[in-house]
């Protein structure tokens, strides 16, 4: 999916469910991946993603907030110091959190294009107490930050939203320093996928039609240059789950459900963008 009026049509239609999202997590209510409660499809994919630990540290919007499908600032072992990015970062809670990983003497940089959603991260934020973080507007296909400034680049279930992931990925590795590292959670497909899925507009804001395929994934990480890529599965999802989601929007599990059983998963995608080389300093060193 190339086409500008495509890759517009997709961001808006993220742009409203999310933002409805945010409205809801904001009024007491807890968002939901496919864009409203009666979808319960969701609920799969975002449990238990946080330990009572996490969430205890957390304002109760920014849990309620949370649409992602993993956990990625468990699993990127963040280290003080280091300056993160997260892309598509919602109510904020991957940002709170990175924000505390990497302590004082390090930031995190949350982006969204979502206005409410940046409104809900901020209220977030100033009752978390947390003062190394920044919410910045925009979208992640163009990252409002200067080349070769970012550690490492987190995200939770948002880059399969992108209709340009090329892009998405290419603004990621000219943000990361060199040697910086590219580790996110995100919905990835094993095999082949129906064509009415891929079709279906609602599967796609509620973070499944969007999906790249494993191989494609790693492909593309490539082609951006990155290295060292690890697609780590975290969780395979089942028929059963999906029922309902699929009943929403309007097709028929019994027919769609054996074709997709356990093709989507939650994966944690690991890249490394290549450290600099060091100047030559005459025919010696070159040598």
């Amino acid at each position: 999916m190339s086409e500008p009026h495509i890759q517009e049509d997709v961001r808006e239609a993220v742009k409203q469910k999310y933002g409805e999202a945010a409205k809801r997590a904001a009024s007491g209510g807890t968002a939901c991946c496919g864009g409203g409660a009666e979808l319960s499809g969701c609920d799969p994919i975002t449990k238990d993603l946080y330990s009572e630990a996490e969430k205890g540290a957390l304002p109760k919007k920014a849990v309620a907030a949370s649409l992602g499908c993993g956990n990625p600032t468990a699993l990127a072992k963040l280290q003080p110091g280091e300056v993160v990015l997260d892309l598509g970062s919602g109510g904020g809670i991957d940002v709170i959190l990175s924000a505390k990983r990497v302590g004082p003497t390090g930031k995190a940089y949350g982006l969204d294009m979502t206005d409410e959603m940046l409104t809900l991260a901020r209220e977030n934020q100033e009752k978390a107490g947390v003062e190394n973080v920044e919410f910045l507007k925009g979208a992640i296909e163009n990252v409002p930050l200067p080349d070769n400034s970012v550690d490492v680049i987190i995200s939770n279930c948002v880059i399969n939203l992108s209709g340009d992931k090329d892009r998405v990925l290419a603004e990621a590795f000219r943000v990361l320093k060199p040697g910086g590292r590219f580790a996110v959670s995100d919905v990835v497909v094993r095999g082949e996928v129906p064509a009415d899925i891929r079709k279906s507009m609602e599967l796609w804001v509620g973070c499944i039609a969007g999906a790249l395929e494993e191989n494609e994934y790693r492909e593309k990480l490539g082609r951006a240059g990155f290295e060292s890529i690890v697609v780590e599965p975290t969780r395979v999802y089942r028929v059963e789950e999906a029922r309902e989601f699929l009943e929403a929007a309007g097709l028929n599990p019994e027919v769609v459900g054996p074709q997709i059983d356990g093709k989507f998963i939650s994966a944690f995608v690991r890249a490394v963008k290549p450290a600099a080389q060091s100047a030559c300093c005459g025919p010696s060193c070159c040598a």
